[in-house]
């Protein structure tokens, strides 16, 4: 009789792939190929498990190969916001991004989410992105005394603001924005995001102070609609529907 090995499967053992990594860098102190700030590509080939995400390449980039490389990462299960990241062109959060869903047998590129300051490598400057965020308010504004206990509201009053509460401040639906690539003033999609999550909220008495704030020139009317920001959304928020909802409560007056 004829023995037939067992499948990876059968046996327990997860399969491995070979892979190329294509990293775009900068150094502000330039290395010995590149000059400070000058824009330079590395390329790594890699043994990796058929379970493995971007994160983990990056990790096995960094702890063996090249301890240079920057890139920001915390929680590693899509909750902090960390690691978002232009892989193949398009923002994803490398921790929840399989390396066998991007076609390994191509080199796989990872880049710098676009329209904010590079300082290093993948880290980019958050400040702008966290200034239009802080310049919404996101916080409960409320009048008179606190109540002894929690204010309350109705699962339907909930749910009308349910889907913006998921954002976790990664920046991929903003940096995905062509209008925020080339706008210097648009606050962008998660502002108008955050701002809808309280406008919305019935608890909330701020809603009309972010309307104007969001009626200004750098805010929802800058929206072309491109969807971008939708498709970007690790969280899966229906964000142009959100900014939609937003523009229409200013068009109407109605919240």
């Amino acid at each position: 009789m004829t023995a037939v090995a067992d499948s990876p499967a059968e046996t327990g053992v997860v399969p491995t792939i070979d892979v190329t990594i294509r990293i775009r860098r900068v150094d502000p102190e330039g290395t010995p190929d590149s000059a400070p700030g000058e824009e330079y590509w590395s390329q790594f080939t890699l043994t990796m498990h058929a379970t493995d995400r971007v994160l983990d390449a990056l990790h096995k980039i960094k702890w063996e190969r090249d301890g240079s490389l920057a890139f920001r990462r915390s929680c590693a299960h899509g909750v902090c916001g960390s690691d978002a990241m232009r892989i193949n062109g398009k923002n994803r959060l490398a921790c929840k991004t399989l390396l066998k869903d991007l076609n390994p047998a191509r080199p796989i590129t990872v880049e710098p989410i676009a329209g904010l300051p590079v300082e290093k490598d993948l880290i980019v400057d958050m400040e702008p992105f966290f200034a239009s965020y802080r310049d919404i308010m996101p916080f409960l504004i409320t009048s008179g005394p606190a109540p002894e206990r929690e204010r309350l509201q109705s699962p339907e009053q909930r749910a009308r603001f349910d889907d913006t509460t998921k954002c976790i401040l990664c920046a991929a639906c903003t940096t995905s924005c062509p209008v925020f690539w080339t706008d210097g003033q648009y606050f962008g999609p998660q502002a108008i995001v955050g701002a809808h999550r309280f406008i919305f909220d019935s608890r909330d008495e701020g809603q009309w102070d972010r309307l104007e704030i969001l009626n200004d020139k750098a805010g929802v009317w800058k929206c072309r609609t491109a969807f971008n920001c939708t498709e970007a959304c690790p969280r899966g928020i229906e964000v142009t529907k959100a900014i939609s909802e937003v523009k229409k409560a200013l068009t109407t007056g109605e919240i």
